[in-house]
């Protein structure tokens, strides 16, 4: 695996570690390699120096010194600029030499954890040197591999993402491209299929007669510290919704595949995607908001237009909700409300599927004030689980029912961890599985389904403001309220 960009924080924090762990588990070949290319005027011994601190610091597992020595035999430090020829020499040159020395096979990923704007000047010499394309071996020879690894965001509206797709195409074809989306590697994300799939008890229900509404909810409880300049005119909605959140729709609301083929998969949310379409009018069934300086837990911090290298007059939105409708016969008519935040009231991505009530409520009003609407709750982070609530009498002579939650926690029903994301999707990378990657058509949707209301956004006013700790503005409570419904607090 060949890691571009491998000094920023995301090799750092998780590509390496994620490595590691794999490692450990007994789940690389021992030939496996890893090179970094990047400024840096390191050897070998220095970038293998920076990869140990990172497993150290962020591994899951435990260290052990036998597994990191046969790592350690295969890192390989290529120092180079993005558009510098003699660079990517140098690189297929280490390449060949780890072939003959290390019996990679010819087989090589290259993960891009670079800015999307450097994307074309590396596709670009990868297929100058001839490393995107293997040769062919010859009659009765397993042809080499070579893949992509690209990172989010995938362009920022659908016209640079179809600029993007063609880009990386003319490179590398669709079923050598991994899309990441970290999202899709949470075990719980993966859990939600087999929730669906592997029980009869929730299919019956899980339709436009028995559901209510859907919420989808990413919540972050940190603001843009140091990544300000980076945010400023990408926004929460171009940042989380576009992908994360619409491949969690999609994933609720799709039918049954034939089986769990990459292909299948695929084929069902594109199907979800497809139907899927805004809300209007957009002033009532969208909100935008910027946080502002308040107490996060016990710490009082600043606002947005306080942080260091932030545009003061910036209208880009930390706060974002859409209302959607799935037009298909299953859902028809149930809306689908998908949330995002940063300095929010907590840490926390879930799913909601909350019910209609009973259509007949044989108690007095006041037995059942307490008696809120059932939900099935999938908590993706950071408490991996599954939430289901509804209404139980409470003890006692009187006949009172209130809500009780029946809970089911990763952590305390399985002995073994789950493993971090990216462990699980490097793997995929490796063994060339694309299910948990968004293809071309995934992508190119998802932005056809949100840039009306970005450019809604743009025409119109400035985002409102929220007080950091809180759950987003007013704007959000009354888009729900015109409907009678209400956010969730998770």
């Amino acid at each position: 695996m060949v890691i571009f960009g491998v000094t920023g924080d995301l090799s750092r924090k998780k590509l390496m570690p994620a490595i590691y762990d794999l490692a450990n588990r007994g789940l690389l070949p021992p030939s496996f390699a890893l090179v970094g290319f990047a400024r840096r005027d390191w050897a070998d011994e220095d970038f293998s120096q920076t990869v140990l601190d990172a497993v150290k610091e962020h591994a899951r597992t435990p260290f052990r010194q036998e597994v990191w020595d046969q790592l350690a035999a295969g890192i390989r430090f290529v120092t180079g600029t993005f558009d510098d020829d003699a660079s990517y020499t140098e690189l297929a040159n280490a390449l060949t030499t780890l072939d003959a020395e290390r019996g990679t096979g010819g087989n090589y990923a290259f993960y891009l954890a670079i800015p999307p704007n450097a994307f074309p000047v590396v596709l670009e010499q990868l297929s100058r040197t001839g490393l995107a394309q293997a040769a062919d071996p010859g009659p009765g020879q397993r042809k080499p591999w070579r893949r992509v690894v690209i990172e989010k965001p995938f362009g920022h509206d659908l016209e640079s993402a179809k600029e993007l797709n063609a880009l990386v195409n003319g490179v590398f074809p669709e079923e050598s491209v991994f899309r990441i989306d970290h999202y899709l590697g949470k075990e719980t994300v993966q859990n939600l299929l087999a929730l669906r799939f592997a029980n009869e008890l929730f299919e019956p229900i899980w339709n436009a007669n028995y559901v209510d509404h859907v919420q989808i909810t990413m919540a972050e409880d940190i603001g843009l510290g140091g990544r300000a300049g980076y945010y400023d005119g990408i926004g929460a909605a171009r940042d989380v919704i576009q992908n994360h959140l619409l491949q969690l729709l999609a994933l609720t609301a799709m039918e049954d595949p034939v089986s769990f083929s990459p292909k299948q998969l695929q084929i069902e949310k594109i199907k979800v995607l497809s139907a899927t379409k805004l809300v209007e009018p957009l002033d009532e069934t969208t909100a935008r908001g910027q946080y502002t300086e308040g107490w996060q837990g016990s710490e009082h911090v600043v606002g947005l237009q306080d942080e260091e290298g932030f545009d003061p007059n910036s209208r880009t939105e930390t706060y974002a909700a859409i209302t959607l409708n799935v037009d298909t016969r299953r859902w028809a008519g149930v809306p689908f409300y998908l949330r995002t935040g940063k300095r929010l009231g907590r840490r926390v991505t879930e799913i909601a599927v909350v019910f209609k009530r009973a259509p007949h409520l044989p108690f007095d009003a006041t037995m059942t004030e307490e008696l809120g609407q059932n939900a099935l709750v999938v908590r993706v982070q950071p408490d991996e689980g599954i939430t289901l609530r509804f209404g139980s009498k409470v003890p006692g002579s009187g006949m009172e029912v209130r809500d009780v939650n029946m809970d089911f926690s990763y952590g305390e029903s399985f002995t073994e961890s789950s493993p971090e994301a990216y462990e699980r999707l490097i793997f995929d990378v490796l063994l060339g599985e694309p299910s948990l990657f968004p293809v071309n058509e995934e992508v190119e949707l998802s932005w056809r389904i949100l840039d009306p209301v970005l450019e809604h956004w743009a025409e119109t006013g400035k985002p409102d403001t929220y007080e950091s700790g809180t759950w987003g503005p007013v704007s959000a409570d009354e888009m729900l309220a015109r409907t009678g419904r209400e956010w969730r607090r998770p």
